[in-house]
């Protein structure tokens, strides 16, 4: 299935900001921070379609998912 994925921050190093990816069905977000080397412990924010879900969440064909990472600061 096909899976719009958008990076942010420094997720973006040595990737993409957005790319069209194909996945196969009953993949979760924590699978697609999987594939792609992300620390899980460094994720802090992810949007599918545009509400906030957790890495356990499934995507559907066409989805799109924005991966943040924890941001710090003081």
């Amino acid at each position: 299935m096909q899976v719009t994925v958008k990076l942010f921050a420094f997720f973006r190093d040595g990737r993409f900001k957005e790319e069209g990816r194909e996945y196969p069905p009953g993949t979760t977000v924590g699978d697609i921070v999987n594939s792609l080397g992300i620390v899980r412990d460094e994720v802090g924010v992810v949007l599918v379609n545009s509400r906030q879900a957790g890495l356990e969440a499934a995507v559907a064909e066409n989805d799109a998912v924005a991966i943040f990472p924890v941001i710090g600061g003081g």
